[in-house]
């Protein structure tokens, strides 16, 4: 009899809400701390450019994308644990 290492599911809606508080968060809940790191990084240079109001399209943009990315990666690694 064979004892395997308990499965860790990412819950997808945890994901989108810690995106949704912190930009990178998800990602970073996720396992995928390089990409959460890179959406900290392109958030704050996002709300940096708001001084010179590009920043006012970019960030309502990249918070969304994070949030989706967040819940869209989730469900990935839910998808390839199931399968392993």
């Amino acid at each position: 009899m064979s004892t395997q290492p308990p499965k860790f599911y990412k819950n997808p809606s945890i994901a989108t809400i810690l995106s949704f508080f912190f930009m990178g968060l998800g990602q970073i809940y996720n396992g995928q701390i390089g990409k959460g790191i890179v959406f900290i990084i392109l958030y704050g240079i996002s709300v940096t450019l708001m001084w010179v109001v590009i920043g006012f399209v970019t960030t309502p943009i990249l918070w969304i994308w994070g949030m989706v990315d967040a819940n869209n990666s989730a469900k990935k690694i839910n998808e390839k644990m199931a399968t392993e």
